[in-house]
């Protein structure tokens, strides 16, 4: 471990993922998301991989959902990105596309959170914008946080680069993400990579730096 001013500043990966200073944050793996998702059934075998090794180290996690406001509700920024997406002609014509309790807005059933991991909803793309997240790492002494998931393109890089802007340490794991737009996933990729704030690992180093020694 690198040090200065007495910091602990990491190089690797392994001094980077402390179970005791890691978050696991799994990101929009919810039913009517994954329909849309290439390469589907990796990335869900990938995810659940990683949330396996996870619970086994004690690493604290936290499931994210995208959920959307009744189209009444929703302010400018909200209707012209759903105007968009949804092809309406009109703001008008948008139609609330993630209601909370929608069965295809719901998580996965074999990625059901247990009893001490708990469920974010947020209508941004940053995890961390007008969420209580970074609260909750924060008063938990976090230091760093491993991101998997969907969508790289959509919310992944975006929650990546906002963690790092916060002062934490992102870590992708980038074969337990997923992508709706497969050539947009890797330019986030290959973005992320160049900025250099995050460690980009897999599945297998990300399961072997938690494994007990």
């Amino acid at each position: 471990m690198d040090e200065r001013n007495g910091l602990a500043v990491p190089h690797s990966l392994e001094e980077a993922c402390d179970p005791r200073r890691l978050a696991l944050l799994v990101y929009d793996m919810q039913v009517g998301i994954l329909e849309q998702i290439g390469e589907r059934d990796r990335v869900v075998s990938r995810v659940t991989e990683v949330v396996g090794a996870a619970r086994a180290a004690g690493v604290r996690t936290y499931f994210l959902r995208h959920v959307t406001l009744p189209a009444e509700l929703m302010g400018v920024s909200q209707l012209r990105m759903w105007r968009g997406w949804q092809r309406a002609g009109r703001a008008a014509d948008v139609v609330s596309p993630f209601p909370p309790d929608a069965a295809h807005t719901q998580l996965l059933p074999e990625l059901r959170p247990t009893e001490r991991e708990a469920v974010l909803d947020k209508i941004t793309m940053s995890a961390f914008e007008g969420t209580w997240l970074d609260i909750a790492l924060r008063d938990c002494g976090i230091t760093t946080v491993a991101v998997v998931g969907v969508a790289m393109e959509i919310g992944i890089e975006p929650t990546v680069r906002h963690a790092a802007d916060l002062g934490y340490v992102p870590v992708v794991v980038t074969d337990a993400c997923g992508a709706g737009n497969a050539e947009a996933g890797e330019r986030s990729l290959a973005a992320l990579r160049f900025a250099g704030d995050a460690l980009l690992t897999t599945t297998e180093e990300f399961r072997s730096v938690l494994a007990p020694r």
